[in-house]
């Protein structure tokens, strides 16, 4: 097998390891697939194949060692941008209604909502501002 045999099963290689990266969405198949294109890289530079190895198990761990765990301290922050119920959370409200434990109305984003109090021996007046802090169905949560 000459050089460019070599350089050439690398890139298949890395076209291998592309397709379990598609299929199960483990990123670290596309990490290996890297390395496979370093190792093809060597290769074409006319390096031998200790070298075109030691590449792609130095290339492919590395990747691993250092991009795996900035990929999963970023898959557990939460989005910065809040949607739905999550973006009503934490707002201010004000009272249509009165509010107590056993309902009342609010005012919230521009739409009236059925609320309660979270605190079972409050009530809120009319005109009074209140802050949510969960919703429970179509019915806010306020303090």
């Amino acid at each position: 097998m000459n050089d460019i045999d070599a350089w050439v099963w690398w890139l298949v290689g890395a076209a291998a390891l592309g397709i379990p990266l598609v299929v199960t969405a483990m990123p670290e198949f596309g990490m290996l697939a890297v390395g496979a294109v370093a190792g093809a890289v060597v290769s074409a530079l006319g390096f031998d194949a200790v070298l075109q190895v030691l590449t792609f198990v130095v290339v492919s761990v590395a990747l691993i060692a250092v991009v795996r765990p900035i990929a999963a301290r970023h898959g557990r922050q939460r989005p910065q941008l809040a949607t739905g119920v999550e973006a009503l959370k934490g707002r201010q409200a004000v009272v249509l209604e009165r509010v107590d434990a056993s309902g009342g109305r609010i005012k919230l984003g521009g739409e009236v909502w059925s609320a309660r109090a979270l605190d079972t021996g409050r009530a809120y007046e009319v005109g009074q501002e209140v802050d949510v802090v969960d919703i429970e169905g179509a019915t806010a949560i306020v303090i």
